[in-house]
């Protein structure tokens, strides 16, 4: 298994942090031996598919320019212009098959891994010409197993011509006796016939080195627990920052709600352990509020601040435990909970109405739906 310089093994697979600043270097998977058979076999089939046009061009640039009038090689100008818009006649002839290959030179790597602009690979770096590192790259096992590619190609190629020779040796050998149009035209099948054979082998090569690259590139981005544990807290923080960080929202929000406290209308309590402080907009409102909750501590502080902002303290515990279990602050109130959060409400308007000397009953404990019963038996 792979390790790293501090003798770790690299076990865990590559995150997406380490692909991307991997892919920012222009470090991605590619595979030579694609770019190549695409390349060839491109070419090839663009020959063939153009074969009557092309062999017409070409016939009709070698007669212009392997016979020039006897003016022309008579004067030095003109045969100067003569050679120059010949090359030029060349140039237009096999232009739409350097454009091919050009297209399908800069296609095959983009198969793989995209396309990849780095300016941190372009950049020149000393150990680069390490001759140590040099040659560190050349016996290492990619370097060993691009050799064993390079020497496999070219086995294939000679292989492949010596065998197409054997067949048509005889053929080959009696070209010089055939008119020159035919013996082009015999030659050009010959050489067609081996740059397909040749394009099969780099299919095969191809086929083997595809996976290999993934393979290769993938291992060499595999990481050390350690460096994915660094990585995390990169990311994501260090712990005691991100708890630090929560406490901190918590304080903030805490802060926001008890602010909310004093416009509230009543604070069901439980009595010691939870506060909800209710709020009911009798113009707009479809359901009373949730506008502070809370349990222990901050339960205290809701009760110490309604008390200081004359806002009722009503006790009633399942109620207050219901509420605190099913609502956020700022929802809603269940409506399942209506009925005895009304009650409530009601008995907290008609004290605010009630003169010193009225007297307005406490009204009864509610029985909460069953559901909510949970709440106050088995504890939050």
């Amino acid at each position: 298994m792979a390790e790293n310089q501090n003798g770790q093994e690299r076990s865990e697979q590559p995150t997406s942090k380490r692909q991307s600043e991997s892919r920012k270097k222009g470090q991605v998977a590619r595979s030579k031996e694609l770019g190549t058979l695409l390349v060839v076999s491109g070419a090839l089939m663009f020959i063939w598919l153009t074969s009557d046009a092309l062999m017409n061009s070409l016939f009709a640039f070698m007669n212009n320019a392997l016979t020039p009038s006897g003016e022309l090689l008579s004067n030095p100008v003109l045969l100067s212009n003569y050679l120059a818009d010949s090359i030029v006649s060349g140039l237009l002839v096999v232009m739409p098959l350097l454009l091919v290959t050009v297209v399908l030179a800069l296609v095959g790597p983009t198969l793989m891994g995209g396309i990849v602009f780095s300016f941190e690979a372009l950049a020149f770096k000393a150990e680069k010409l390490d001759p140590v590192k040099g040659l560190g790259k050349i016996f290492s096992t990619k370097g060993l197993i691009e050799l064993v590619k390079a020497l496999l190609k070219f086995f294939l190629i000679v292989g492949i011509a010596a065998y197409l020779f054997f067949l048509t040796q005889t053929e080959i050998l009696t070209l010089g006796r055939l008119e020159v149009v035919d013996g082009i035209l015999k030659s050009g099948s010959y050489i067609i016939w081996l740059t397909f054979l040749t394009s099969l082998s780099l299919a095969i090569i191809s086929a083997i080195d595809i996976p290999y690259q993934l393979w290769s590139h993938n291992n060499e981005l595999k990481m050390t627990m350690q460096e994915v544990k660094d990585e995390s807290k990169e990311t994501d923080g260090r712990p005691e920052v991100k708890s630090r960080i929560r406490q901190l929202q918590r304080e903030i929000s805490e802060r926001r709600m008890l602010e909310d406290v004093p416009t509230a209308d009543v604070v069901i309590t439980n009595p010691t352990h939870y506060s909800v402080a209710l709020k009911y907009d009798q113009s707009g409102a479809t359901a009373p509020i949730v506008v502070a909750k809370g349990a222990d501590l901050v339960a205290l502080k809701i009760r110490t601040i309604a008390s200081e902002n004359n806002v009722l303290i009503y006790e009633e515990p399942p109620l207050a435990r219901a509420i605190f279990a099913s609502s956020e602050i700022g929802d809603e109130i269940p409506a399942p909970l209506f009925l005895a959060v009304a009650r409530v409400l009601a008995y907290v308007f008609h004290l605010k109405k009630a003169g010193p000397t009225d007297y307005v009953p406490r009204p009864e404990a509610a029985s909460l739906p069953e559901d909510y019963m949970k709440f106050c038996e088995e504890g939050l």
